[in-house]
Formats: C-alpha cells, sequence, structure tokens
C-alpha cells in the first residue's frame, strides 16, 4: 500500500529474523567468486533514524534490535548481524536502523549488483538519496526504481550471471499480496527455476496469513525452508502482529543447521511471554 512506512516499525523483532538471515544468504552466495545480483521488491528507504520521526511513535525498536544490543552470548552469526548495525552507530548508542538494501551494499562484493524496487515516492527518493550518500563505487552497481516491485522482477529475471538473490517484502496492509506475492513465485520459478527467493510475512490473526506458509509449499521449487519466530501469545481482540516468518526457496544447504543454534537464542531473548517459539521446517531436493 502507498499508504505503508517501515520507519514506524525499523528494527522490530521481524526485521532482526529478517535482516540476519539476509546476513546469512548473502554470505552464503560470497563464497563462489562468480557475480550474482541483489533483487529486492520492497526496497523502503534503505535507513532509519530511530531517535526522530517515525520510528518514535512506536518504538518498536525496543523489542527488537534494542534487546539484542548489550548481549554478549550471541551465537555468532546473529552477532554478524548486529555487527553491522553497529557500523551505523559508532559511538554505541543505537540511533539508526539499516534496511535491507543498506545490508545488502555493505556486504555485497565490487562483481555483484543491486536492483532495488520502491514504489511509494518518498521512500524511493529517501532510497535514491541515501545510497548518492554512498559514494560513486556503490552508485556504479545498483538501480533504484521507483516502480512496482513485483513487475520491476519480471523484469531483471533472469540475472545477467544466472546467480540471483531475491527478497519479496511487502507489508500485506493490503489484503491482495497473499494472492499477489504466490503468484509472484511461480513465475519468478518459471523464468529462473534455480534463484533463491526470500519471502517474508507477519504471524496475524487473519486467515490469509495463517494459509499463506502451506499454500508456498505448493510452489515448484526444488527445496524450500520455513522459520518463523513468534515473540507473543495472538491478542485476545485479534489484532497485532505476534510475529513473523520467512519462507525460502532453493535455500543454502547450510542454513537449517544455522537456524538450530540462533532461533533458540532470538525466542529466548525476544520472547515476550510463554507463548514465544519457532518452527523450523524444511525440504530437501
Amino acid at each position: 500500500m502507498l499508504s505503508y512506512r517501515h520507519a514506524f516499525h525499523a528494527g522490530n523483532h521481524a526485521d532482526v529474523l529478517k535482516h540476519f538471515l539476509l546476513v546469512e544468504l548473502i554470505r552464503y552466495f560470497s563464497q563462489k567468486e562468480t557475480p550474482f545480483w541483489y533483487i529486492d521488491t520492497h526496497a523502503g528507504a534503505g535507513v532509519y533514524a530511530l531517535d526522530s520521526g517515525y520510528a518514535t511513535k512506536l518504538s518498536e525498536h525496543i523489542d527488537g534490535i534494542g534487546r539484542l544490543w548489550s548481549c554478549k552470548d550471541m551465537p555468532a552469526p546473529l552477532a554478524e548481524y548486529v555487527n553491522l548495525v553497529r557500523e551505523l552507530n559508532p559511538d554505541g548508542k543505537l540511533r539508526a536502523y539499516p534496511g535491507s538494501p543498506w545490508i545488502a551494499q555493505r556486504l555485497l562484493r565490487p562483481q555483484d549488483r543491486l536492483r532495488l524496487f520502491e514504489l511509494h515516492s518518498s521512500d524511493s527518493a529517501l532510497l535514491l538519496d541515501n545510497f548518492r550518500a554512498l559514494g560513486s563505487a556503490v552508485e556504479r552497481r545498483t538501480i533504484v526504481a521507483p516502480t512496482d516491485g513485483y513487475a520491476g522482477l519480471k523484469a531483471v529475471l533472469p540475472p545477467l550471471p544466472r546467480r540471483g538473490l531475491v527478497l519479496i517484502d511487502p507489508s500485506f496492509e493490503d489484503k491482495s499480496d497473499y494472492g499477489t506475492v504466490q503468484v509472484a513465485l511461480k513465475d519468478a520459478l518459471t523464468r529462473f527455476a534455480t534463484g533463491t527467493y526470500m519471502l517474508w510475512y507477519p504471524q496475524l490473526s487473519r486467515a490469509d496469513s495463517q494459509r499463506l506458509p502451506a499454500m508456498l509449499k505448493t510452489l515448484p521449487a526444488k527445496s524450500w525452508l520455513h522459520v518463523s519466530l513468534s515473540v507473543n501469545a495472538p491478542a485476545e481482540d485479534g489484532f497485532g502482529m505476534r510475529g513473523s516468518g520467512l519462507f525460502i526457496l532453493n535455500p543454502p544447504w547450510t542454513l537449517h543447521k544455522t537456524l538450530q543454534e540462533v532461533m533458540p537464542y532470538l525466542v529466548k531473548v525476544l520472547g515476550r511471554d510463554s507463548a514465544a517459539r519457532f518452527v523450523l521446517e524444511q525440504k530437501e531436493n
């Protein structure tokens, strides 16, 4: 939806799960010297202030990245993600949070490319400004397009190097997104069957949200991994997001083991009540 601004939710528990996994996937892709493309269909603004503007309305980062900020016993893969956030906060005070485009550009190599789509006019302008500030080397390998990410995805698949990581991260405020993401992923697999696709979704009381993982399991991918993190029990009134999940098509074979190590820790640190839990399942080749 054009009214949605991710700045309200920057750094929350859903961002922690999503961006920790993004770091893991990019690190895996970077093990081979062959270049790859990172494609982000709902890129947002790229960087978010936590001490001013929209983020202060809800301050969701306090129960997200804020809970990890002082932890000294994090599993190494999770600590790598937190250290990236620290790069934006060199004085040690949590004032800014990186979105997925910033994380990706920080980890991608000179031979890799970024293709970023953001339909919201204000966020797309901020994204472009944020990337210009990173310098010409980053600009040369990045295309920021102020357009619909689903249409943009069709236009760039398959990527030229035949290696690609795609993040699809809609707000799901519009219920049509639940059907749209399934169609988009099915089409993407037809165009680029070997790509790795990472879909984020919210855990809500609405039926569409609860049915989505089962629907995604029917997609024609050779392998998939599904992980979700619930931080609290559903609210009695049925409103609010109690957690989130990620469904990854063609995941790295190493990812399941990493999540077995990290997810119990995230439940312990981010959980708000006794209903906090995680789900981890996969289909292998």
